[in-house]
């Protein structure tokens, strides 16, 4: 308790400046945190959405019947990819007397484009980490240094210069370089990990897309709307 108050008594009694970068990676580590634990959440939501989609996907039943199931809900990640490719799919034959090639291509458009959606939404905010991770050291290192100079000025100023003279100097710049690294570690590791699964994901949707495209140039040639797997 008397360190804490200590530390606390040694921020309140920092130069201005130092208070402003104190304030400043306070600030990003609290947003990241907040980044971080809407990340795992949204991930974790996708990645369970994906695979509850892709077991009953291949599940072997109508592609239409699937479509119906899905059209009546949000979704999102490969349902909304699905839903994309299975309605331009359906439409166009509908409404046109295109080629198999062009239906299957119109399918394919549309998905890469409710892909790419899909991947910029996992993909949010993640460059807030990154941001936060690679500048918060620098932040701190500027407080550090203007501790020092602040130390070293203090010392200046004394005839007889002691431990007393350059301790809160130094002090407010160990505290800045401390700040600095709590803030910019879990940035940096939340980022990589976060990364990593937002890519694992965007490849399983890539995956799928080239999967659901095969499906669709096998039945491009069948009759009627509604393509059965």
């Amino acid at each position: 308790m008397v360190a804490e108050s200590s530390v606390l008594q040694l921020i309140l009694e920092a130069s201005p400046l130092v208070q402003g970068i104190f304030l400043v990676l306070l600030t990003a580590s609290i947003s990241s945190w907040a980044v971080i634990l809407q990340k795992r959440q949204a991930l974790r939501r996708a990645e369970g959405t994906a695979e509850r989609f892709e077991a009953e996907f291949w599940a072997g039943g109508n592609l239409a019947d699937l479509y119906r199931r899905f059209d009546e809900t949000e979704g999102m990640g490969l349902e909304r990819i699905f839903r994309a490719g299975f309605q331009a799919f359906t439409r166009m034959r509908k409404h046109s007397d295109a080629p198999p090639a062009a239906l299957v291509e119109a399918a394919q458009r549309a998905m890469r484009v409710s892909l790419s959606r899909e991947v910029d939404r996992t993909e949010r905010h993640l460059q807030l980490l990154a941001t936060v991770g690679s500048v918060s050291p620098y932040v701190g290192l500027f407080g550090t240094v203007w501790g020092i100079m602040n130390a070293f000025r203090a010392l200046a100023g004394q005839q007889q210069a002691g431990l007393a003279t350059v301790a809160p100097g130094i002090a407010e710049a160990l505290i800045a370089t401390a700040l600095g690294l709590f803030a910019a570690i879990p940035a940096v590791v939340a980022y990589n990990h976060y990364a990593n699964r937002t890519e694992r994901l965007a490849n399983r949707y890539e995956a799928f897309v080239e999967e659901f495209t095969g499906i669709l140039e096998r039945h491009s040639h069948a009759a009627g709307p509604s393509p059965a797997q």
